[in-house]
């Protein structure tokens, strides 16, 4: 035993030296990220979004369209079979660390050699050399490279599963911020055609001015221009329904046909609040986060398996099987040919090769831990985002309402002035643009809060938990 133990130094005392390389990344923190003012005079006592997220905007047509895109859409399917690869390299990985047996059959015709080691009968003839087999090897895994690969190769499959989710994030906010573009195209169409009909009624009105002698044609003509601008302004949004229509039917994997089933949405605004925790709890309810985190935790395994790389390896072997010159004397005990051994294998030299490995390694997990403290902060920052627009939209509303009404009230006002022959065509023409512009104002605003607010629930991560403990 004394001399196994100073053999065993010995080897160690000969190994390729990992002294001097290390990483210099670490991982920060939510807690060290400056976010309390930003989060300041928020409503802290929501709940986290639930999976189906979506619902809360209370449209049926959205929900079916989301269950269908989640089920059937290439996207969804792509993110899916790379889950698949990284499973299978796991197991993979995972397979060395277990014993492995073959077995194995070899029949050869071969002519031996008069002038060889077999003296005749042997030499100078040919016979058929038979062989069957069953080999086992195991390696002893005294440094914990193979157990630390496993889990390198696993925490790639956990990333990869929680890459799933956020292109399952992905798609569902894009197919409900699509939806909401095809809503604010049909209020803008609404707007359009409301627009087209007061210069209509404007012109009608002209019309009687100028059969009563109170206006001219240059009045007329002034009203007949502005009416095909409304017609080409009904004819654009036409355009951008159908091509929202489109957008959609592509996040599906459908084709345009598919759009054209699509009824006006019906979408209404859901209050919008902060949970509790936000900063800590996101590092397990935004999938990018948590998959940035399980690759860096994945290099740092690998790092582990590179470091064990510099030590001996220690394999164990064995074969039964049977092996004859004759096929009619295989069976016979006579031609066992049972081995067992153990190999150990040391590296003492090999140029740099190893040192520059695990640097290698190290630089691999610097980069993913950087990754991980930008996804991070990128994460935080587009939760603040949504909350600062959000407050934005909220003061800008009550602005653009106040304005609007004034708007109308100043263009009830000038339409009565130039019935009674008081005011101009100009006057009312000028009061109108200022309502259409609130009025596009306010639908602009109202589809801007909605898709705020998806954008937030995306921002939060979607209703996904993390299934693995992150401390």
């Amino acid at each position: 035993m004394r001399r196994l133990s100073v053999l065993g130094l010995a080897l160690l005392a000969a190994c390729a030296d990992p002294g001097g390389i290390t990483h210099r990344s670490a991982m920060v923190g939510a807690s060290s990220l400056e976010v309390d003012k930003s989060l300041s005079h928020e409503n802290m006592e929501a709940a986290w979004p639930e999976l189906d997220w979506w619902k809360r905007f209370g449209d049926p047509q959205l929900d079916a369209l989301e269950e269908e895109g989640l089920a059937g859409s290439p996207t969804i399917r792509l993110a899916r079979s790379r889950v698949d690869q990284a499973l299978a390299a796991a197991q993979v990985a995972g397979a060395v660390r277990k014993p492995q047996v073959n077995a194995s059959g070899d029949v050869t015709r071969q002519r031996f050699s008069e002038n060889a080691i077999f003296p005749p009968p042997i030499g100078g003839s040919t016979f058929t050399t038979t062989e069957v087999a069953l080999n086992a090897g195991y390696e002893l895994d005294l440094w914990g490279k193979n157990r630390a690969a496993y889990d390198a190769a696993l925490g790639r499959s956990q990333a990869a599963e929680a890459d799933a989710f956020t292109s399952r994030l992905v798609l569902s906010a894009a197919l409900a911020g699509a939806y909401v573009q095809l809503a604010r195209a049909y209020e803008q169409l609404d707007l359009a055609h409301r627009a087209l009909e007061d210069r209509e009624k404007v012109q009608a009105l002209t019309n009687d001015r100028v059969r009563a002698g109170l206006d001219s044609r240059l009045e007329l003509k002034q009203v007949e221009t502005s009416i095909p601008a409304a017609r080409a302004r009904v004819a654009q949004v036409e355009e951008e329904i159908a091509l929202a229509r489109n957008q959609i039917a592509a996040l599906l994997g459908k084709g345009p046909d598919r759009g054209l089933a699509l009824e006006r949405p019906t979408l209404r605004m859901a209050g919008v609040a902060l949970p509790s925790r936000v900063p800590a709890d996101l590092l397990g309810r935004r999938p990018d986060v948590v998959a940035s985190r399980l690759r860096a935790e994945a290099a740092s395994r690998q790092v582990a398996a590179q470091k064990a790389e510099f030590y001996p390896d220690v394999n164990l072997s064995a074969l039964v099987g049977l092996q004859s010159v004759t096929l009619s004397h295989l069976l016979d005990p006579a031609s066992a040919i049972p081995s067992i051994g153990a190999a150990v294998r040391l590296p003492i030299f090999d140029g740099g090769r190893l040192r520059g490995a695990l640097a290698q390694r190290n630089a691999e997990y610097d980069a993913a831990v950087e990754q991980y403290n930008q996804t991070l902060a990128d994460a935080l920052r587009e939760v603040v985002d949504q909350l600062t627009s959000l407050r934005s939209v909220n003061a800008q509303r009550t602005e653009v309402e106040s304005a609007l009404a004034s708007a109308e009230e100043a263009y009830a006002l000038a339409v009565t002035r130039y019935k009674a022959g008081l005011g101009s065509l100009l006057q009312v023409l000028t009061a109108e643009m200022a309502v259409l512009e609130q009025r596009n104002l306010r639908a602009d605003l109202q589809s801007r809060e909605l898709a705020l607010s998806i954008d937030l629930m995306r921002a939060l991560g979607g209703g996904y938990e993390a299934k693995v403990a992150m401390q």
